[in-house]
């Protein structure tokens, strides 16, 4: 696991400015309790105030899951435990912290929602045909997540050729070392082996795949790849269930 990223969110930043628009302030991470247990009582159609219950007709009965997602061993993390509920652990996005993330997930775990704890884990995975393939599918990236880091938002995934032609100075490499060292490419064996092992570390239930390539049809042939060596080795006994990220019945909430 690489040394945690040091993230600053610069003033008049894209980041800022959002953090402003969605009310966040110093000390919001105290309310977010109180507000997941709000989200919970629409859902369940039992929220009230002075005896008058209050429902949210899009929400009410409605049949999803509850997931809290979190980066580190925060709030998120405690709270997901506390109220037994799945957890979500963003390995993609900070690979440094998701140990002490999934840790704190189960240290605070209570049976809740679950009997017992539930993880799954996320990881940035591009699979070629090839070892070759997949290192030239996987162009670009650098410049995106730091387009994303950098806190002017995220620029148009870069062509392998647009990469190769504008490859990011040192100091710019070096702010997005860690999520390419943590990136997942190569051929379909060879990107599998790297996910049990990241399974094996974190002891995860599921493990949650995204690719993101400049190309659509590469970018699904990942997917497929990736699909059927998991089902070739069929998986033994115990091993973690692998699903590419997708839209689902699902709601998920977190602060890190």
């Amino acid at each position: 696991m690489p040394a945690p990223f040091d993230f600053h969110i610069a003033p008049g930043s894209r980041f800022a400015l959002q953090g402003e628009l969605l009310g966040r302030v110093p000390g919001d991470v105290d309310r977010f309790e109180g507000e997941l247990s709000l989200i919970r009582a629409l859902f369940a159609g039992t929220w009230s105030r002075d005896g008058t219950v209050v429902e949210a007709p899009p929400a009410a009965g409605a049949s999803v899951e509850l997931w809290i997602h979190g980066s580190t061993g925060g709030e998120s993390a405690r709270v997901a435990g506390a109220l037994g509920l799945p957890y979500g652990a963003n390995y993609h996005t900070s690979p440094g912290t998701v140990l002490a993330s999934v840790q704190a997930y189960r240290d605070a775990f209570r049976p809740g929602v679950l009997d017992a704890p539930h993880v799954i884990v996320s990881a940035d995975v591009v699979v070629g045909r090839t070892e070759a393939e997949a290192a030239e599918l996987s162009l670009g990236y650098a410049e995106w997540v730091h387009s994303i880091r950098s806190g002017l938002g995220a620029i148009e995934y870069p062509t392998p050729s647009a990469a190769s032609a504008a490859p990011l100075a040192a100091a710019e490499a070096a702010s997005v070392a860690d999520r390419l060292a943590t990136r997942f490419v190569g051929d379909a064996a060879a990107v599998a082996d790297r996910l049990e092992v990241l399974q094996r570390a974190t002891g995860a239930d599921e493990l949650l795949v995204t690719t993101i390539t400049h190309d659509h049809d590469a970018r699904v042939r990942s997917y497929e790849l990736l699909a059927a060596e998991w089902a070739a080795r069929g998986a033994g006994a115990g091993a973690a269930r692998v699903g590419a990220a997708r839209a689902g019945a699902g709601v998920g909430a977190g602060l890190g």
